[in-house]
């Protein structure tokens, strides 16, 4: 089960990590206009309990922020290395980063890998 839905997620890593870049910022500052000593506004809407847990969604919004920017990240650092990297027809260079290609392919979608199996079979590597 938990490989289907990683491969799921895998397929869709660049619009997910969008979408929680932004939902991460929306919270950030949403937790930011929470923590803001506010005290005229909260005492005339009674918000006093709700923005007590200010500081929480500030973290929250923080954490999922980092998470989908990392993955953001990581998705355009490896396209960007397997895309430079399947653009050789020398046989030796492809064999030296072998290894670090097929690590890259493994973290993006299905396209990528098979992107990789096609410049394997050109260039007749097992």
């Amino acid at each position: 089960m938990s490989g289907k839905i990683g491969n799921m997620i895998r397929e869709y890593i660049f619009g997910l990590s969008i979408l929680s870049t932004i939902v991460g910022l929306i919270v950030l500052i949403l937790g930011v206009t929470m923590t803001l000593p506010i005290e005229s506004l909260t005492n005339a809407l009674g918000l006093s309990d709700v923005l007590n847990w200010g500081l929480y969604v500030l973290i929250v919004g923080f954490i999922v922020l980092l998470a989908g920017i990392w993955y953001l990240y990581m998705f355009m650092k490896n396209k960007k290395f397997l895309l430079s990297e399947i653009e050789t027809n020398k046989r030796s260079e492809f064999m030296k980063r072998h290894a670090d290609l097929q690590d890259a392919a493994r973290q993006l979608p299905s396209k990528y890998r098979n992107m990789l199996s096609e410049k394997e079979k050109n260039l007749k590597i097992k």
